[in-house]
């Protein structure tokens, strides 16, 4: 996936590489999803022509309906049964009367036959929009698009109005009326500054009371923390700027999970963090440093921008800026130091410099031979063995971590020792020794770098530890 064309690439435990919104599931709903969660048409077209070439459909014509509707359902059923799930949220991307979901759609009409209309809510997310010197807010657009989506036989039961005010009296009656639902399931969706006020706001319309009764369920969430979180973050008692280099900078939804994780930590220190994106591609000097209070070189591929992120690194070593390097991060980190410290002239990364005399980066020998791309890769998640006493010992609180990983070059084997016998700690390794996870500088305020994906896992309810101590750090603690 292209950061410039889906934003980040969100990675689940299993390896499997999703829509960044899988990450938004996660961290609301505290779960860890799995790769057969994400449905795509292209996954169920070769489910179907997989089960032709098997002979499962006995020589008959194949037919969108029934054939890939029941695939759709089946799969859904699978999932339900193999996580013994009380609750299954589904959702159909895209725009009622987009070509691309149809078949969903007309597979989730059909599981209100399957599972009775007592067991099954729809909820359909539409747009309220206010046109400018207008004033006033409109309904045609949840008119339409639900209109379209009883044409497919489906009657919302809950209609989320997505507004940049309140949905007034007025409109919510409108809507009502036209679309045939309750005012009170109509419920503003309300563009907020930060996503995690949106649960208050649902609560605040009742919405949670409407599923409770509609399926006779009742788990009414305790949002006392949730609240507390997010006066936190609305009223500050200190304040940093963070600067995050990369080449995707124009593009923040590269960075999404980073951005969430540094909101977490916002939460539990009540700090407001500004971000300052520096684009390394065209990096001329640091003086972009100035005046921030620590530095992000999250991951990446590509030669674009390194020589600019290794500057950047260099100048956090020397100058004792705390500094958190994630997966490339780690591995400019390591060419930095083989450089700046070890006095290795030329070394590099071979992603980088295939003629580079000192790979200090580089693929594994059993991994240059496969051809399949993405085949090279460390992809999901991944144990570490931690060493005592270290920094990341201290922040993770266990001898044993587990983060989740998306690269395919490592630290050279061959130049642990140099770089160990110079000062560099190899705080987290693989089981087997090989593969370096984590590294530090026990002597600075923070200079930390992992090979994995740490954002990934943060919560509202418990960030990161990496991130944490991060911005502790900045703010001149821990």
């Amino acid at each position: 996936m292209n950061p410039f064309e889906h934003g980040e690439v969100f990675v689940l435990d299993d390896g499997g590489e999703v829509d960044m919104d899988f990450g938004h599931y996660e961290r609301f709903l505290d779960i860890r999803c799995k790769s057969t969660w994400n449905l795509t048409m292209g996954k169920v077209f070769h489910m179907v022509r997989e089960k032709e070439r098997r002979g499962d459909y006995l020589g008959k014509t194949v037919q969108y309906i029934p054939h890939v509707t029941d695939i759709i359902k089946d799969h859904i059923y699978h999932i339900a049964e193999e996580g013994a799930a009380d609750l299954i949220i589904i959702e159909i991307g895209g725009t009622v009367g987009d070509i691309e979901n149809e078949l969903f759609l007309e597979a989730m009409r059909q599981m209100k036959e399957d599972v009775g209309k007592a067991h099954i809510i729809y909820i359909h997310l539409t747009y309220v929009p206010i046109p400018h010197g207008v004033g006033e807010q409109k309904s045609k657009p949840t008119q339409q698009s639900v209109t379209l989506l009883k044409q497919r036989g489906i009657f919302p039961d809950i209609i989320i109005g997505r507004c940049a005010e309140f949905l007034t009296k007025e409109i919510r009656s409108k809507i009502s009326t036209f679309c045939d639902v309750s005012p009170e399931a109509v419920i503003t969706g309300l563009d907020v500054n930060d996503i995690y006020e949106i649960p208050l706001i649902f609560e605040k319309e009742g919405l949670a009371e409407i599923i409770h009764k509609k399926l006779t369920i009742y788990s009414p969430p305790d949002l006392r923390r949730w609240k507390k979180l997010i006066e936190n973050i609305r009223n500050p008692t200190r304040e940093i700027t963070i600067a995050i280099c990369g080449k995707y900078t124009k593009l923040e939804d590269s960075y999404a999970s980073i951005i969430e994780s540094l909101h977490h930590c916002s939460a539990h220190l009540g700090c407001r963090i500004n971000l300052r994106w520096i684009e390394t591609t065209d990096l001329s000097d640091t003086s972009v440093l100035d005046g921030v209070a620590g530095v992000i070189v999250p991951g990446g591929f590509g030669v674009r921008g390194t020589e600019g992120k290794i500057e950047i690194i260099r100048r956090a070593r020397e100058e004792n800026i705390p500094f958190l390097g994630l997966c490339l991060g780690l591995q400019l980190a390591v060419v930095e130091y083989a450089r700046g410290v070890c006095t290795l002239t030329g070394a590099n990364s071979t992603e980088f410099d295939p003629d580079t005399p000192h790979p200090v980066i580089d693929i594994l020998p059993e991994q240059k031979a496969i051809t399949e791309k993405g085949g090279t890769m460390r992809l999901g998640a991944y144990e570490a063995v931690v060493k005592k006493g270290t920094r990341v010992n201290t922040l993770y609180r266990s001898l044993a971590i587990s983060e989740r990983h998306r690269h395919r070059y490592e630290v050279n084997p061959e130049y642990h020792k140099i770089l160990t016998d110079k000062g560099l700690v190899f705080s987290g390794m693989s089981r087997d020794r090989r593969l370096v996870e984590f590294i530090e500088l026990p002597h600075l305020k923070y200079f930390v770098a992992t090979q994995a994906h740490p954002e990934l896992k943060s919560r509202m309810d418990q960030p990161s530890p990496l991130f944490y101590g991060f911005v502790q750090a900045c703010l001149g603690e821990g």
